[in-house]
């Protein structure tokens, strides 16, 4: 996918704004979102067979539950570099595109900052975006999503509208015992 920069508007408007940081916000739950746990059933001794088998009941996934502190950290790791927490937290109507695009440029600026020094991401797919791909039978659904018209079974041909991104590396730091995760950035008093 080639883009033309000449063909950019020279001031960010509010919609595509807030679209990015909606963008940034959603990739920060993907990344730090709870996985289920795999479940393995145990082992059961052979039984004789029964005159009516019965279904048996189905039982729910087992869920890993995770602390928030790691979500809380990045929280608080993009307010401290691009004051994303102030900035979503801000009533916009006052303001001009001008203005509100100027402090977009500060939030995309350290939150780059923030995703780069503690991320490393990958594309979940090396080809080109707007090329034509073939996705075999029992592709991994949670690498790629189909959209459009999906009927019958894969093999599935069609375009790669967008490559995914994949976390490699998380190098969050480590956080001191007794640290009140829920405190993004303490209060600021000048004397």
């Amino acid at each position: 996918m080639t883009v033309d920069f000449t063909a950019m508007p020279a001031q960010l408007d509010l919609l595509h704004l807030i679209l990015g940081i909606l963008a940034l916000a959603f990739l920060l739950f993907a990344v730090l979102k709870p996985k289920p746990a795999a479940v393995v059933p145990a082992p059961t001794a052979p039984q004789q067979p029964k005159a009516e088998p019965r279904p048996e009941p189905v039982a729910p996934p087992a869920l890993k539950v995770n602390s928030p502190d790691a979500a809380l950290q990045l929280l608080s790791l993009l307010q401290q570099e691009a004051r994303f927490v102030d900035f979503l937290n801000e009533e916009l109507k006052g303001f001009s595109d001008a203005e509100i695009g100027a402090v977009a440029r500060v939030v995309h600026e350290g939150g780059r900052k923030t995703l780069q020094h503690y991320f490393k991401l990958q594309p979940v797919r090396a080809e080109e975006e707007e090329s034509r791909v073939t996705l075999p039978a029992g592709f991994n659904a949670a690498e790629v999503r189909v959209t459009g018209n999906v009927v019958g079974q894969p093999p599935f041909t069609g375009t790669l509208v967008h490559r995914g991104w994949r976390v490699t590396d998380v190098n969050l730091p480590k956080l001191a015992e007794g640290h009140d995760a829920r405190i993004l950035v303490p209060a600021e008093v000048e004397l």
